[in-house]
């Protein structure tokens, strides 16, 4: 295989995964070999995390490569124009075809294509996209994705009513595949393979709802520091965020996720094979990434959704590989503290490209090729008012601590996710921790000093200023 050529790249983006929905990370319930094979035969980035864990920025740290409070998007707003150059728009540039199958990117203008050449497009709540056309055509009684009646945000799960090829996660892997058989073999590849799962709504096939709905399945992580919220807060919005779930209402959420999870896992041989087979014809080295842009919390601590600085939320899974020409290390574990951000230097590293000197991300070649073993010291996460003024934060790891900081409430957390992955004991209780509380505090002051919303003044964390999701100019 010609090492001179450009590699095809594929990216693997299922959303709102759990870093820990992996077998590769030891789920109790949840086998996932086929996606650890990817990992297992290259790098598992263990303490991979989404910046600003919701959909619009996440997704644009992942084009851009900028931070949040760098491209200006630090929660969930709609309809601001991404106007800064993107990973798709430097690949098509040098020469790759660019595409995409499945969930948009979530960026405004939608119309906009962001540098893929192109779209074939599936959701579960855009009445117009390629794979509601479809749904219509092949499942006229069904009236559309609304015809199920469950909320794409939303806690309710039920078996999928149509025949599994139908299912809009089998629709995307048909439509990559097709993608794949079509390329130009002289050229490049980009394919983006985007799932709208498993995220909600959460209706997977019904083999794989009763499989897990017949699993003893895990307990929620209900940290020292919680009090569950009062029936009261939620009963009348059933996309409430905050919500102290029980019984088969919990279990049957927890199987619709798991399922989702499952099923993509299912699908993953046909579309790597076919992938790599292609890719080998043309003489072209091969790169598999395969990530999410945030998790869900799945009820740890009382909440669902994102939005939040826990694991749940934060952290996702990143597993990379490439062919042998690529020279990259087998069976790799990496600890340091890792993000979206990485994914555009690094894409555009192993394309031969030069890297923008404006981009915050970091390239991970040196990882993969076990010649580095961090990029970065401390990582810096945040979220602005979304669900709640209780909820928006800041977040600091270095892969074994993680400091948060609520802006609007004054209040701390403190986690060692060596000893406390699941984050149920919250250090600042504890004043054996206080001097470690401090040298954290310390850091969060000054990352935030040179902040316009006046989070910090350099000598002490300035709580109740206003946080939008989008930054002041």
């Amino acid at each position: 295989m010609s090492k001179s050529k450009k590699p095809n790249i594929l990216l693997i983006m299922p959303d709102q995964m759990r870093a820990d929905c992996l077998s590769l990370e030891k789920h109790p319930v949840l086998k996932t070999p086929n996606i650890d094979a990817i990992g297992k035969g290259g790098t598992h980035f263990s303490n991979a995390y989404s910046t600003c864990p919701s959909c619009i920025a996440a997704r644009r740290s992942l084009l851009t490569g900028l931070y949040p409070s760098t491209h200006g998007i630090v929660g969930y707003k709609e309809g601001i124009p991404l106007e800064t150059p993107t990973v798709t728009q430097y690949l098509k540039d040098a020469g790759y075809s660019t595409v995409i199958t499945g969930r948009y990117m979530h960026q405004s203008p939608a119309e906009e294509p962001y540098g893929f050449e192109k779209r074939i497009l599936g959701s579960t709540y855009i009445r117009t996209d390629d794979y509601a056309k479809y749904l219509e055509k092949e499942t006229p009684a069904l009236g559309g994705i609304a015809g199920i009646g469950i909320s794409c945000n939303g806690r309710e799960a039920r078996a999928w009513p149509e025949k599994e090829e139908h299912h809009p996660t089998n629709w995307t892997i048909r439509q990559a595949k097709n993608m794949i058989r079509e390329s130009d073999e002289e050229k490049p590849l980009f394919l983006v393979t985007s799932f709208y799962a498993p995220h909600p709504p959460l209706f997977p096939p019904a083999r794989f709802m009763e499989k897990f709905m017949n699993e003893d399945l895990p307990k929620p992580a209900i940290g020292n520091w919680e009090v569950p919220p009062a029936l009261e807060e939620y009963k009348d919005d059933f996309d409430a965020s905050r919500v102290d779930l029980r019984g088969v209402k919990y279990k049957s959420t927890l199987a619709g996720y798991f399922a989702l999870n499952a099923q993509i896992d299912e699908a993953m041989p046909d579309l790597i094979n076919d992938f790599k087979e292609k890719s080998i014809a043309a003489g072209r080295s091969w790169l598999i990434v395969f990530t999410s842009d945030h998790g869900e919390m799945l009820g740890d601590h009382f909440l669902f959704r994102k939005c939040e600085p826990y694991d749940g939320s934060t952290r996702i899974p990143l597993l990379i590989q490439g062919s042998a020409d690529l020279e990259l290390t087998a069976a790799n574990r990496c600890e340091t503290p890792v993000c979206l951000e990485d994914i555009l230097p690094t894409l555009l590293d192993f394309a031969g490209i030069s890297l923008p000197d404006h981009i915050d991300g970091k390239s991970l070649v040196g990882i993969l090729k076990g010649e580095e073993t961090q990029v970065r010291d401390i990582l810096h996460c945040e979220h602005a008012v979304t669900y709640s003024e209780a909820q928006a934060f800041h977040m600091l790891t270095d892969g074994i601590m993680k400091y948060i900081w609520r802006p609007v409430l004054g209040s701390e957390q403190l986690f060692n996710l060596k000893e406390d992955p699941n984050e149920l004991l919250d250090l600042k209780l504890n004043s054996k921790w206080d001097n470690e509380l401090t040298k954290w505090r310390n850091l969060m002051i000054k990352k935030l000093e040179d902040r316009p919303e006046g989070f910090s003044d350099g000598k002490k964390l300035i709580s109740h200023c206003e946080y939008k999701a989008v930054m002041p100019k």
